[in-house]
């Protein structure tokens, strides 16, 4: 199927590895042109490179710096000739006990997995809203919907920016002009991520991390770890022409593992 995104811009976020460069990737092979943002610079480049091999007909545009800083993301703002398809994404916040936490540690974890998305949408809604196309996915967690106790900070947040996407996707300014926003709540994806979430849990429940891997695993109906790939090729179909009826929805993507209706 073609999903109509060939010679559209995106702007794919923390794109480096994990999760972004799986949607980056999934997104090039459809011929979408891309500007991917990381920290690292070196990593960013890296990908970049790979990203061009996979498509030489596309443009990849690599802008280092962090995308939670109003230099951060007016540098990737300026390297996209037009955002058709923005996906927020954000390293999230570390695991921990909220008794340790204090306000300066909250409000860090609400900017990055919140208020940046935000304000990204603020940037680009509008003018896809004039061209008559747009696509925003955020990429959050499935603890959106099935907390995990270690991860309060992003739990919080992460909730935050679903309320505040709820309400804005149904504007009819945006909804009737063709712009969607959903979010891709992703389980237990084989990451960098998910490795910290299982050490500290694993050391929570006095278990070596591969034993808590395997419980974890045998805790998923799929009875494994998604990989980025995969969830790159849903987040290209939710930013697809096709979807242009989908809008203010929170999609999981778990394997199976949260065991609710809704």
């Amino acid at each position: 199927m073609d999903l109509g995104l060939s010679g559209r811009w995106a702007l794919v976020c923390a794109a480096s590895k994990g999760l972004g460069r799986g949607c980056a990737e999934a997104l090039v092979k459809e011929g979408a042109h891309v500007v991917i943002t990381a920290r690292g610079a070196e990593a960013l480049e890296a990908t970049a490179e790979a990203l061009r091999s996979l498509n030489p007909a596309v443009q990849v545009r690599a802008v280092a710096g962090d995308i939670a800083t109003p230099e951060g993301r007016a540098a990737a703002l300026a390297a996209c000739p037009q955002v058709d398809v923005l996906v927020n994404n954000a390293g999230g916040p570390p695991p921990g006990d909220f008794r340790d936490w204090d306000r300066t540690t909250w409000l860090a974890a609400i900017d990055a997995n919140m208020l940046t998305p935000i304000e990204l949408i603020k940037a680009t809604v509008d003018g896809m809203a004039a061209r008559g196309f747009g696509r925003v996915l955020n990429i959050t967690s499935g603890a959106v919907k099935a907390p995990i106790d270690v991860l309060g900070l992003s739990n919080g947040a992460r909730s935050g920016l679903t309320g505040f996407v709820a309400g804005l996707a149904r504007q009819p300014q945006l909804a009737g002009r063709n712009v969607t926003l959903n979010n891709l709540l992703p389980g237990a994806f084989d990451t960098e991520r998910l490795h910290k979430t299982l050490v500290a849990g694993a050391s929570k429940n006095g278990l070596a991390t591969e034993e808590f891997a395997q419980r974890r695993k045998q805790s998923i109906p799929a009875q494994r770890f998604g990989t980025a790939a995969e969830f790159g090729a849903i987040c290209a179909m939710l930013c697809s022409a096709q979807a242009g009826y989908l809008t203010g929805q929170n999609i999981l993507l778990d394997g199976g593992a949260y065991a609710g209706v809704f």
